[in-house]
């Protein structure tokens, strides 16, 4: 869901830095091939992500939630020249086209692709992670901050896609994605060990760091 008129979407989009051409082209094969395309992080996200990457110049990167690996390419950006991105996805059907794009971008040294469960891979990664980004299944948003934070580095980030979910966490609408982002997102913002922002980009998108 956007929360800006059409007309201030685009003139964002067109006053925001260029995607790089091997983005813009798995953008496009995405839409054309891929089901459910509007899961992909997209331009504004992905300049956001990449932004919030090289700000914090991460060592460590844990995606939760791959897609076509949009997203995971944006945030690579960032990483230095010995840091690594670990993304996790479940969907096997995916991994031929997110394999193609990070050799096509050169980062296949870089980005190491987790097929199955993230519950059961998180607790395999024993580095100090720097940045965090969760856009996985919404009912186990709350078991996945809950074993990430205990890894994120002093001074790491996490970011929650989705935490808006089309506006419905404010309403009386009630549903099994619903109510477990409404619990993730109060249970975040009465953490007492970090704080948080909700930013309204695209669905909304949390962030959060030890306070």
């Amino acid at each position: 869901m956007e929360f800006l008129d059409e007309a201030l979407n685009d003139y964002i989009g067109a006053h925001t830095t260029a995607e790089p051409p091997a983005l813009h082209e798995l953008q496009r094969e995405t839409w054309l091939k891929i089901l459910y395309p509007n899961m992909l992080s997209g331009h504004l996200q992905g300049r956001f992500l990449s932004f919030v990457s090289k700000m914090l110049r991460p060592k460590v990167i844990l995606e939760l939630g791959t897609f076509t690996a949009y997203s995971t390419l944006c945030m690579a950006e960032g990483l230095p020249a010995r840091g690594i991105l670990h993304t996790i996805d479940i969907n096997e059907e995916l991994v031929k086209m997110q394999q193609k794009y990070v050799e096509k971008v050169g980062l296949q040294d870089k980005v190491r692709l987790h097929l199955g469960n993230a519950l059961d891979i998180i607790p395999k990664i024993t580095d100090p992670i720097d940045l965090v980004f969760i856009d996985a299944d919404k009912g186990n948003y709350l078991e996945y901050y809950k074993l990430v934070l205990p890894k994120l580095a002093p001074e790491g980030v996490i970011l929650a896609d989705n935490v808006l979910w089309e506006g419905k966490v404010a309403s009386d609408y009630s549903s099994d994605d619903t109510d477990a982002l409404r619990s993730f997102n109060t249970f975040v913002h009465q953490d007492p060990r970090v704080e948080n922002l909700i930013l309204p980009l695209r669905d909304g998108i949390m962030m959060i760091r030890k306070a």
